[in-house]
């Protein structure tokens, strides 16, 4: 079985190189970075942060609940 945290680190790091080839590097005049809007890339890196975390959630839930519905074996003296 595949850890589920590197599944979610190598979604992560290929949504992050996706990102780079997309966005343009930013040539003002000032070259200072506009700090008072929220770009689509911060919106997308947290949106892939919530589903990753979703993710994560429901494989954790789904082995929990299947563990806890095995029937438990009674010990039984030799």
């Amino acid at each position: 079985m595949q850890d589920p945290l590197m599944l979610v680190v190598s979604v992560m790091a290929t949504i992050n190189g996706a990102l780079a080839r997309l966005t343009p590097r930013r040539t003002t005049t000032d070259e200072q970075p506009d700090r008072g809007a929220v770009s689509i890339e911060q919106v997308l890196w947290y949106a892939a942060a919530a589903v990753s975390v979703a993710v994560v959630a429901a494989i954790i839930w789904s082995q929990i609940r299947d563990t806890a519905s095995t029937p438990v074996q009674s010990p039984s003296a030799p």
